[in-house]
């Protein structure tokens, strides 16, 4: 396994203080240091702001596009990889998400949020129609790859360590880490003789390495003063058989990802990673990003693994919809029934969802789609069929509404 990433939470200022950029490029670089100490890879450090409105107020969000830039140049000069600019919350004025596809589109490096659900809040249909016309301006971008520095969030609450999902609450600083751990679950149920075997083996695995991480990071965070926050232990994958969550479902005996007992072995994952006592923070799931993941790229070019599909499988485990590759005529209108499913089902059952959709202009479903980006693997384009259409009626307006959640 590797670390994802060591992300570090704090509110930089409006005019940006340096001196707290350095603050956090002094801790993660101690960290890193520790964890490659203790034998782990750590591929990048991030930095996460507040909400937007908290760092811009009402008056100045249309400076955010120079903001992030300043942002990204002092992020370099002291060696954090990616930042987090924040979220937009769906009661911010509309001026906080229209910034956005400007934000990403100046920068290289920066990511940011809008949040399309929230516990007090509920579902706001216009911060989804927002969050769907983001979308679809950012498709313009980079081919397409504007889309992978934009999440819409769903009951998502700050300290998670993954981008674009990731932003602090506000106050005083921590840090974080991310894991890119599939290939623990590949391990434990390859050969394993029965169900107790491959869920032990993967509860073992995960509390063992959670022991040697959490050793390693909160000696750095006790040397700078920093609170160590805890560990998401998602199993996040990386686009190789070894280190892929698709080919630990198949092991589990899946005969396919998408086939019949999917559902179940998304959820005894889930059930395995919820069982392992360690520092949790963030998602701590079963993450499902298909051009993340080679195998979960190949089952959505055969058709076997869909939208509908993932949505069903977020009801048991992890983030929501990552990485989906749409067409790139999709409509932000279609976009945003697909954005609605996503709240509704986060609010019911209660727990953090996001969606990472990515139309790429020119391609129609079934293209085939390569990539020259280390992390994704080649696919082909998600069909979407006469499923997805837009809404009509007291759904296609503005309006927000709340669903009771599951006892």
């Amino acid at each position: 396994m590797k670390i994802r990433s060591v992300t570090f939470f704090c509110e930089p200022g409006n005019p940006i203080e340096d001196s707290r950029i350095a603050s956090a490029g002094r801790l993660l670089k101690q960290a890193r240091e520790g964890l490659e100490a203790a034998g782990y890879e750590v591929q990048t450090t991030r930095l996460a702001l507040p909400p937007l409105e908290r760092t811009f107020g009402n008056s100045s969000i249309a400076s955010a596009v120079k903001y992030a830039q300043d942002l990204e140049a002092a992020c370099f000069v002291h060696g954090i990889d990616y930042a987090s600019l924040g979220v937009a919350r769906s009661t911010d004025p509309p001026g906080y998400f229209e910034i956005i596809p400007d934000v990403i589109g100046g920068t290289e490096n920066i990511f940011v949020a809008a949040m399309i659900a929230s516990p007090l809040g509920g579902i706001s249909l216009a911060a989804i129609q927002r969050a769907a016309e983001i979308i679809r301006r950012c498709s313009t971008l980079a081919d397409g790859f504007g889309n992978l520095r934009f999440a819409a969030l769903a009951n998502v609450e700050p300290g998670v360590p993954f981008l674009p999902a990731a932003y602090h609450e506000g106050g005083t600083p921590s840090f974080a880490i991310a894991t890119e751990s599939a290939d623990l679950a590949v391990s434990a149920f390859t050969g394993a003789s029965s169900l107790a075997e491959a869920q032990s083996r993967l509860v073992e695995s995960i509390e063992e390495q959670a022991r040697k991480i959490s050793t390693a990071t909160k000696k750095a965070g006790a040397a700078r003063g920093v609170r160590f926050a805890g560990i998401d232990f998602s199993l996040a994958p990386f686009p190789t058989p070894e280190r892929s969550i698709g080919a630990a479902l198949e092991a589990l005996g899946v005969p396919a990802v998408g086939a019949s007992g999917t559902v179940a072995a998304a959820a005894f994952i889930t059930d395995a990673i919820n069982k392992a006592q360690f520092q949790r923070v963030g998602f701590s799931g079963l993450f499902l990003p298909v051009l993340e993941d080679s195998v979960l790229a190949a089952r959505a070019a055969e058709g076997l693994l869909t939208v509908n599909d993932l949505l069903l499988y977020s009801t048991v485990c992890g983030t929501g919809l990552d990485t989906v590759p749409l067409p790139g005529d999709i409509a932000s209108a279609e976009l945003a029934a697909i954005l609605l499913d996503v709240a509704a089902l986060s609010l019911r059952l209660n727990k953090p969802l996001t969606a990472r959709l990515m139309p790429l202009p020119g391609k129609k479903a079934g293209d085939e789609i390569k990539f020259d980006f280390p992390f994704f693997a080649s696919g082909r384009v998600m069909a979407t069929g006469n499923k997805t259409r837009p809404l009509g009626g007291a759904l296609g307006g503005s309006e927000s509404f709340d669903i009771a959640r599951l006892r």
